[in-house]
Formats: structure tokens, C-alpha cells, sequence
């Protein structure tokens, strides 16, 4: 009887440590579980501007439609790369998104520069989808050491001014905050370009250091400088605009399987609307900021638009000729963004 229920006792235990091993979870299945793809994004605007809310709205998107199998960290304000280093942080994989503007790293990009000019932008859509045709027409080399997902760009800059202003003449010897190819802008309308930041622009125009800025209209909230200016110029035969870059780092991009690149590629393309959207939402709120505040609108003649747009010429020869003497297409690249923006 003992040597049976020993028996017994023997079975018993063989068959519970079978059937607990059963239920043992597979340590090579774990290892085969796809792990999901970490990545870190840079931007330089703080995380309570509207572009920072959109592009953190591409990151979800992404997210969500590769079923969690990508998973972005974003780093407003700069606190990953400052806005010059955003590129080459991406380049050397600091981060492996990056969001900035071309024009912070002037002579890194020179074919892109022209994206940039005076050419009449009349609004961020606008501008948002003539750069990212651009690019994928050109192709250019001074992106190649990054997988571009898509490119952005404001509205109009305008001319925000403590003194009304309603032909070419009146600019003569006038103080302008301007910086980078706006300078030049400024230059060649005859006025003294001031250079400084936007985080300096409100006391300059509050003492009288500056007596004008130019910007997108947005500017005039977003750093509320339409506290201390009077008159905004209709200066959009003109409007440039800055355009901005979502890049990936190269490598990185490349090590992605097939099917989540198409979700990154598919997202971005819609992003390009969404982006430049959001740049003519904070233009209208911008103006609307400005007139809740009582300020007056300036729009000029046709003879001064005339005007403005040939005083421009000088600027965009100077871009031509820069381009060219390195090798660059810039004549070609030039003409064609004047034809896209004219259709």
C-alpha cells in the first residue's frame, strides 16, 4: 500500500512539473517580441508655441499609426540642441529628429538660402508647400547627410512700425530690426538695419533703438510687439519667409523596417499642411492682437509695391551670383520658385 501511494506521489509530482513548465513563458519568445523603435526629437521652439503643439501632434500621429511600435521623446526649447546646433545634432546623433531653421546656420545651406528671399510669400501654406516642392525637385547635396521628412515656413514678413510708412522714401535713414537676409532686405530699401533678437526687439522698439522690425505678423503677439509699434506696413509684395526643416539622422532612418518608414513618410507628407496651417493660424491671431490693441494698417499703392518688389533686385542678383560661383543651380532655382509662386 506505501509502495503504491509512493507511486502515486511520484506521478503526481512528474505531471505538475510538466504542466508548470507548460505554462513557462518561452525565454527565446520573449527575445523575438519586437521591441519598439525609441526616438529622441529636438526643436527650438518652447513647448507652448503652436508649431511645438503641432509637431508634438506628428509625433502621436506616428505613434499611433505604427501601433506603438515607434515611440518619440520631444525636447522643446532647445533643451536637447540650441537652434544653430539642431542640424549637426541630428548629422552626429545628438537626436535623431531635429526641427530648426535653415537661415540660423547662413552659408551651411546655400542653394536652400533662396527660399528665403523677398519673393511675395502671401501666406505659411504657401510657403510651407513651395519649399518642400522645392526640395524634392532639387534634391539638393547639402541635405544628403540626412533623411529629410518634411519642411516648413511662416507667412509674409512684414513691416511693423513706430511711424506710418506708405512709400520707399519714408524707409531713408529709418532704424530697422533686421537680421540675416532681412538685413539686406532693409539695406537695399535704404534704411540702417539693426541687428538683434526677437527677445530684444520689444525694448529697442520701446526706447527708440529700433524704430521697426520685420517679421510674420505672429511675431507681434508671440513676443508682443505690437505693444510698441503703431503702424503695421502691407509690405507682402515682398514677404519672405524662414524656412524650417524636420531632418532624421541618416543611419538611423536607414536601420528602420520598410513598414515603419512608410508610416514616418505618409504622416510627414500630411504634417506639410498641417504645419503651414498652423503658421496662418498664429498670423491671424497675431493680427487680430494688434487690432484689439488699436493699432493702425498701412497698405500701399501699387506704384509702391512696384516699388518695393524692384528694390529687390539687387538682393535676389546678390543670391544668383553667390549660388553660381560654387557651382549651385541658383538661377534655375530661383526661377522656379518665382514660377510657383506665380501660379
Amino acid at each position: 500500500m506505501r509502495r503504491c501511494a509512493a507511486i502515486i506521489a511520484v506521478a503526481v509530482t512528474i505531471v505538475t512539473i510538466g504542466c508548470s513548465k507548460g505554462k513557462q513563458t518561452d525565454p527565446a519568445a520573449v527575445d523575438s517580441a519586437p521591441q519598439p523603435v525609441e526616438l529622441s526629437y529636438s526643436i527650438f521652439f518652447p513647448a507652448s508655441h503652436l508649431q511645438a503643439k503641432t509637431a508634438e501632434a506628428w509625433a502621436k500621429e506616428v505613434e499611433r499609426r505604427s501601433d506603438g511600435r515607434v515611440k518619440i521623446t520631444m525636447y522643446p526649447g532647445g533643451t536637447l540642441t540650441k537652434a544653430p546646433q539642431c542640424y549637426e545634432g541630428v548629422v552626429n546623433g545628438i537626436s535623431d529628429i531635429g526641427m530648426s531653421a535653415f537661415a540660423y546656420t547662413r552659408g551651411r545651406f546655400p542653394l536652400l538660402e533662396g527660399l528665403d528671399l523677398p519673393l511675395g510669400y502671401p501666406d505659411g501654406v504657401t510657403a510651407t508647400r513651395t519649399a518642400n516642392q522645392m526640395v524634392k525637385k532639387y534634391d539638393p547635396e547639402e541635405l544628403r547627410d540626412v533623411h529629410v521628412l518634411y519642411l516648413h515656413a511662416h507667412g509674409p514678413g512684414i513691416l511693423a512700425s513706430k511711424k506710418p510708412v506708405r512709400s520707399i522714401g519714408e524707409l531713408e535713414a529709418m532704424k530697422i530690426r533686421a537680421t540675416g537676409l532681412s538685413a539686406k532686405i532693409v539695406s537695399s530699401l535704404g534704411a540702417v538695419p539693426i541687428s538683434m533678437s526677437q527677445a530684444e526687439t520689444y525694448d529697442a522698439l520701446q526706447k527708440g533703438v529700433a524704430e521697426a522690425t520685420f517679421c510674420p505678423v505672429e511675431t507681434l503677439k508671440g513676443w508682443k510687439q505690437g505693444e510698441v509699434i503703431e503702424y503695421v506696413i502691407d509690405t507682402t509684395a515682398i514677404g519672405y519667409t524662414t524656412a524650417m526643416f524636420v531632418v532624421m539622422n541618416k543611419a538611423k532612418w536607414e536601420a528602420l523596417p520598410e513598414e515603419l518608414r512608410a508610416v514616418l513618410t505618409q504622416v510627414s507628407e500630411e504634417w506639410i499642411l498641417r504645419q503651414g496651417q498652423a503658421w496662418d493660424k498664429s498670423d491671424a491671431e497675431g493680427e487680430q492682437f494688434v487690432r484689439d490693441l488699436g493699432k493702425s494698417f498701412i497698405e500701399l499703392s501699387a506704384d509702391q509695391r512696384r516699388a518695393f518688389v524692384e528694390a529687390m533686385e539687387p538682393v535676389l542678383a546678390d543670391y544668383v551670383s553667390a549660388t553660381e560661383a560654387k557651382g549651385l543651380p541658383g538661377r534655375a532655382f530661383l526661377q522656379d520658385l518665382q514660377a510657383l509662386l506665380a501660379e
